[in-house]
This record gives C-alpha cells, sequence and structure tokens, in this order.
C-alpha cells in the first residue's frame, strides 16, 4: 500500500515493509520505487524494515518541485534532503541508506551531512563524482558507445524512446518480467508532466556529491555491474569513489555481468552482497 511523506514543497510516496532496523531504498533517473520489487523482499525477509520512495517528481510522488536553490531541477542535494525528512518523519533513524545512480550520489551527502541519521550506506552504480567523457573507450567499448549515444537522445531530444532503448543497454540481461515493467514505466512517462519531472535530473552534475566524499562517516558498500554501459571501467570508477572517501570506509564489489540495475537484474547476487553489509552496521 502506498503511503505518502508531506516534505517541504511536495509529497513523497513510498512504500514499507519488514520489521526490524531501517534501510531506505532510492532509485535512479526516470525510473520507479518498484526498481527494488525483487531486492527489498529479501531484505526485509532479512530481518529488516525496508522503506522505498519515489524519487521527487518521479511515479507516485508530487511534481512541481523547487531545489534547494530555487531552481527548477532535481539535484542529488534535493533528493537526499527528501530522504533525510522521511527518516526523521519514520522516527528518526539511524537508517542505511541504499541509493541507486543519483540516488548514490544522494546516500553521500546525506551521510555527509547528517551523520546522526546514517548508519552506513550502499552505493550502487553511483553517480558520485563528474563524469568525463572517455573518446577513447567510445571507440573501444561497445556498450559505453551505445549508452552514451542513447542518453544523448535523452538529453538532447527529450526523447522517451530514447530512454527506453538505453535501458535495452542497462539491463544486459531482462529479469522475467522486463517487458511488463517497461510498458508500465512508458505509461507512467507518459503522463503529463512526467518526462519533464525525469529532465529536470539532467540538469544536475555529481559536483555537490563528489565534494561530500571526504566527508562521510559511516562505512560504504560500493557495488558495480561489470557491465554498466555509463562507464567505461565501472570498477574503477568504484575504487575512484572510494579512493575519495576516508581511508577504510568503503568497500568496492562487484557482480560480473550485471549492467546498470543489478538490483533488478540480479537480486539474488545483490543481496548475498547487502545482507551481510547490513548485519554489521544497521541498528535500530
Amino acid at each position: 500500500m502506498t503511503e505518502f511523506a508531506d516534505i517541504d514543497g511536495g509529497r513523497i510516496a513510498y512504500d514499507v515493509t519488514g520489521q526490524g532496523p531501517l534501510v531506505v531504498l532510492s532509485h535512479g533517473i526516470g525510473d520507479r520505487r518498484q526498481a527494488y520489487r525483487f531486492l527489498a523482499p529479501k531484505l526485509a525477509q532479512a530481518g529488516y524494515r525496508v522503506v522505498v520512495p519515489d524519487l521527487r517528481g518521479h511515479n507516485e510522488s508530487s511534481m512541481g518541485w523547487k531545489s534547494v536553490s530555487g531552481k527548477d531541477a532535481i539535484s542529488r542535494t534535493d533528493i537526499a534532503n527528501d530522504l533525510v525528512a522521511l527518516i526523521r518523519q519514520l522516527g528518526g533513524g539511524p537508517a542505511v541508506i541504499v541509493g541507486h545512480s543519483i540516488s548514490g550520489g544522494s546516500a553521500t551527502i546525506a551521510a555527509a551531512t547528517e551523520p546522526e541519521l546514517v548508519s552506513a550506506i550502499v552505493e550502487i552504480n553511483p553517480f558520485a563524482r563528474v563524469p568525463k567523457t572517455d573518446l577513447g573507450g567510445l571507440l573501444r567499448v561497445r556498450r559505453y558507445r551505445q549508452g552514451t549515444i542513447r542518453m544523448g537522445g535523452v538529453m538532447f531530444f527529450h526523447s522517451l524512446r530514447s530512454w527506453l532503448r538505453y535501458l535495452d543497454v542497462a539491463y544486459p540481461a531482462k529479469p522475467a518480467d522486463y517487458a511488463d515493467y517497461m510498458a508500465a514505466l512508458r505509461a507512467k512517462l507518459s503522463e503529463p508532466g512526467r518526462m519533464a519531472e525525469f529532465l529536470k535530473t539532467l540538469k544536475t552534475t555529481p559536483a555537490d556529491a563528489e565534494a561530500q566524499l571526504p566527508n562521510i562517516h559511516c562505512p560504504a558498500l560500493i557495488i558495480m555491474g561489470t557491465e554498466d554501459p555509463d562507464f567505461v571501467d565501472p570498477r574503477a570508477e568504484g575504487d575512484a569513489i572510494a579512493a575519495a572517501m576516508p581511508a577504510g570506509l568503503a568497500t568496492v564489489a562487484t557482480i560480473d555481468g550485471a549492467g546498470h540495475y543489478p538490483h533488478a537484474q540480479c537480486p539474488d547476487e545483490m543481496a548475498a552482497l547487502m545482507i551481510p553489509f547490513l548485519a554489521k552496521y544497521a541498528h535500530a
């Protein structure tokens, strides 16, 4: 059952399942909280209270938000503030924040700015550093070239078709319900205003997250899919993010054959990495 949190500027839709220490799963751009449909039940079964919100402007959350700077955008800092507000409304945590893609950067910001509310973070293929287009990589690495070209179609032509074509590359192996999930996602992004909200996320950069990487105080698990089309070398990106954090806090893991969405593509492997981490660092 969808629940709603009223936060300054709008409403955040979320689901709650399970009992135990709080774990918040935050999805990436142009998606829905149902991206965690396979992973969330596994974490709840393992003994956690799992909260899965929609990003501001996405799915069932309200539209028309203004960023903290007053601009019409959806940044990592905005998302971090929403997650912190949600944690406070749910009892104040501390919580483990699990952030995918843009939300990986948001997990960094929340952990750095509200350390009493965040006991640990998990970043899944995070955009937590300002990306640089690798021209050599475009020539050498087919998946990176395909992902870059298709995301270019999203950014420059505001094309839903290009977004769905990007997702086809970002899921090198498809979940059994992939066709149904994509049909539902297409329908949601076709609703008035929803594509425009998604496009707001593309107006921001991870500079805010990168600046906070040295300031986290909690353990971090960074999980990279080896076939992620957003990075020429996903492992190297994960290692670079970890290296920017204080020494000894971050662990980097990879999942062979996983793309940008390992939580939906291979939830068993994700759970195998996350549950031991949560057992050490999630607490009520």
